[in-house]
């Protein structure tokens, strides 16, 4: 693309400025999603023996509901990541969008990894001595500690890993912006609506063949190559979307079939997926891995779609309530892990149903997360580096995040 062609596109988004609420809209449902998603993972029966906080209450509606939004949650979150990165690149080019990445995704993730760190591990030991009804992970740490000499666990990144991700594809978007990228990206801007949604999918494959199913959380210091095959390409979706203008509103006639179809063949998926998650992951015949395979890439291509679709159409708009999430979802996904756990530490004792146990830890997690935003980051040295200062806005011209001030994408 050329520098004329990107001035065009940045010129176009500065003139039309409310387009841009549905993305940051999206970005803040797809973070505020990991408190629903994580806390639901304490009541999954496929996820029993690996979880921290699992509870002795588990249903397979929640892994029915929880796997499905697995498949697309994070996916949409890098497809609107690798967006704003090429908005800032046509802001501020490549050095101004790497200055501004590092303050706003690795200085964070360099100050949040180990307090965070630090504040799961307290509580897990608490948990360890005075929780009775102990999650299979909680009772094999007990035992570790009892046994002089045991392995300590590998170093993860947690949930912050998609900070340490977007890292990498900050980088690399720097070292191949050298390279000449018009023929593909024609190719890209050209390409059918029908012939995108049938082959696009069909590039994710090589790295989900090379991990289990579901797909995990590339958590590792060490990078995972499988993750750049498979969120890079969904970044870089993100960052080409913003040079073709036009790019959803292909797809806006296709919205509501993707997403019934996508439910159809999810429920293919989830008849043939193990109902069982172990680690080392039990090998899977290669028939089955290849469906589950194809499964993943096409159900978490689709239903991003249908996600940027709908969202076009019904979260195009300046809303005080999705202003304030978009906002405090950076922070409150940040923290919400080590409250999480330790509010389900404390609820696996108590003979409460499962949709209690589920709906306080949700609640709780996320008042406090809000309330800390409001108390402790909005206006504070936290806020600047997370979100960047606030800067008066209209209400139909605000642009919370594409202005490059703010958010983790």
């Amino acid at each position: 693309m050329n520098s004329t062609e990107s001035s065009h596109v940045y010129e176009k988004l500065q003139t039309e400025r409310t387009r841009l609420h549905y993305l940051d809209n999206l970005r803040a449902l797809a973070m505020i999603g990991g408190v629903f998603f994580h806390a639901a993972l304490a009541y999954s029966p496929m996820l029993h023996h690996l979880w921290l906080t699992a509870d002795s209450q588990q249903s397979e509606l929640v892994d029915i509901v929880s796997w499905f939004s697995h498949l697309f949650r994070m996916p949409l979150f890098f497809v609107v990541a690798g967006f704003f990165v090429a908005y800032l690149v046509n802001k501020r080019r490549m050095g101004g969008m790497l200055a501004n990445r590092a303050k706003r995704i690795l200085l964070p993730f360099i100050i949040f990894l180990p307090l965070c760190l630090w504040a799961i591990v307290a509580p897990m030991m608490s948990a360890v001595a005075t929780v009775e009804n102990k999650s299979p992970m909680l009772l094999m740490i007990a035992q570790a500690i009892a046994t002089p000499g045991s392995q300590p666990p590998p170093f993860s990144t947690m949930h912050l890993w998609f900070l340490y991700n977007l890292v990498f594809f900050c980088i690399l978007t720097w070292a191949l912006s050298y390279l000449n990228w018009t023929r593909l990206f024609n190719l890209f801007k050209g390409i059918k609506p029908l012939h995108f949604i049938l082959l696009f999918p069909l590039l994710l494959l090589p790295a989900l063949m090379s991990v289990s199913s579901p797909f995990p959380a590339p958590d590792q210091l060490l990078p995972q190559l499988w993750s750049f095959g498979f969120f890079g390409i969904f970044f870089a979706l993100g960052y080409w979307i913003c040079r073709d203008g036009q790019f959803i509103e292909k797809f806006l006639p296709y919205g509501w079939t993707l997403l019934g179809v996508s439910i159809l063949v999810y429920a293919l998926y989830y008849y043939v997926i193990p109902k069982q998650i172990s680690f080392p992951p039990v090998p899977v015949e290669l028939p089955i891995n290849v469906l589950l395979k194809i499964g993943e890439a096409y159900i978490s291509v689709w239903m991003t779609l249908v996600c940027l679709v709908l969202g076009k159409r019904y979260l195009n708009a300046h809303n005080s309530v999705m202003r304030f999430f978009s906002d405090s979802s950076y922070w409150i996904y940040i923290i919400h892990l080590p409250l999480l756990f330790a509010v389900q530490y404390q609820l696996m004792d108590l003979d409460w149903s499962l949709l209690m146990k589920y709906t306080a830890s949700v609640g709780i997690t996320l008042a406090i997360g809000a309330m800390s935003y409001i108390a402790l980051v909005r206006w504070t040295p936290i806020g600047w580096m997370l979100n960047g200062r606030k800067k008066a806005t209209h209400k139909t011209g605000a642009l919370p995040v594409a202005d490059g001030s703010g958010g983790a994408p």
